[in-house]
């Protein structure tokens, strides 16, 4: 298994939406504290950024909330019937460590509407892997890749130049 690459390894569907449940109700949590104290909502919103953080560099079989699917949750339901990728998993959770980080920052800093615009950006993807399969992160990771395997000197709509 550790000779494959990470967009070889493949997950049951199921985990990543257990953890943008989770993820869904931290950052709803961070943005009705964050309506009282910004610096307690910067504390959750770092803790989730933490997570956010392993997610994306360990992938989906060690984030915390993976782990919880995995020996809590997938125990209980049937056989995995479909599978995706890790790497765009784990760009996901990039995705949302910027948002957390620049949420974070705004609380942190006394900008709380930043710190809440980037909450909420989070928010609305983590919801939408929630509640609907919808992973905004995983959409954009094939354009992404695309643009980073682009030879230098070119541009990801024209040729070479030389």
């Amino acid at each position: 298994m550790s000779s494959k690459s990470t967009t070889t390894i493949q997950v049951d569907v199921r985990g990543p939406r257990f953890v943008a449940w989770v993820t869904t109700a931290v950052l709803v949590a961070t943005l009705i504290v964050a309506a009282s104290s910004a610096q307690t909502a910067a504390v959750i919103l770092a803790g989730q950024a933490v997570v956010f953080a392993i997610g994306a560099w360990a992938g989906p079989r060690r984030h915390p909330y993976g782990l919880i699917f995995a020996n809590l949750v997938a125990p209980r339901l049937g056989p995995v019937r479909d599978r995706e990728p890790v790497a765009p998993l784990k760009f996901a959770q990039l995705v949302g460590l910027v948002f957390a980080v620049v949420g974070v920052s705004g609380f942190a800093a006394g900008v709380p509407l930043l710190g809440i615009i980037a909450t909420a950006a989070a928010l609305v993807a983590a919801f939408l892997n929630a509640a609907f399969g919808i992973c905004l992160g995983c959409q954009l990771y094939p354009l992404v890749t695309h643009l980073r395997n682009q030879p230098k000197g070119s541009t990801p709509w024209h040729a070479p130049t030389s």
